[in-house]
C-alpha cells in the first residue's frame, strides 16, 4: 500500500512540500508496532525506511489524551488527540472508528483517495 494507489501519493506530496504530516510519539509507536507486524508478513517489503523517513521528517509533537473516550476503538483515540494538539483540521485515514466520528471538534476524518481528490488535485504538479 505504501508503494502505488492513494497511500503512496499522500507520501509523495508530502515528500514534495504539498501537504504537512504532523506526528505525536504515540502514532509513531503505533506506525513502527505495525510496521513490524507488516515486515513479518511480508519480508520481501521493507517498510523500515519509510518509517525512518517518517520519523526524521514529519513534524513530532507532543499530544498526551483526551480527557474522555471518542473513538469506538480507544486506540484511536491518539489521532484526534494529535489532530487537537497541532490544531489540525484533517485526518487522513480509512479507519472506520476515525471515520465514524468525522467532524469532531471540526476536525475532517477523510480516507486517501477522497484526499487525493479534494485536496491534491487542487494543486499543480
Amino acid at each position: 500500500m505504501f508503494f502505488t494507489g492513494p497511500p503512496y501519493q499522500i507520501l509523495k506530496a508530502w515528500r514534495d512540500g504539498a501537504v504537512k504530516l504532523i506526528v505525536s510519539p504515540e502514532i509513531l509507536e503505533e506506525y513502527q508496532r505495525v510496521g513490524k507486524l507488516l515486515g513479518d508478513d511480508f519480508p520481501s517489503v521493507n517498510l523500515q525506511s519509510i518509517l525512518d523517513f517518517l520519523t526524521i521528517k514529519a513534524e513530532i509533537i507532543p499530544a498526551g489524551s483526551l480527557s474522555e473516550g471518542i473513538c469506538e476503538d480507544p486506540d484511536d483515540d491518539k489521532f484526534l488527540a494529535c489532530a487537537i494538539s497541532s490544531k489540525s483540521k484533517t485526518i487522513i485515514s480509512g479507519d472506520k472508528h476515525l471515520l465514524r466520528v468525522s467532524g469532531f471538534k471540526g476536525i475532517k476524518v477523510i480516507k486517501p483517495r477522497a484526499f487525493i481528490d479534494e485536496y491534491l488535485t487542487r494543486f499543480p504538479k
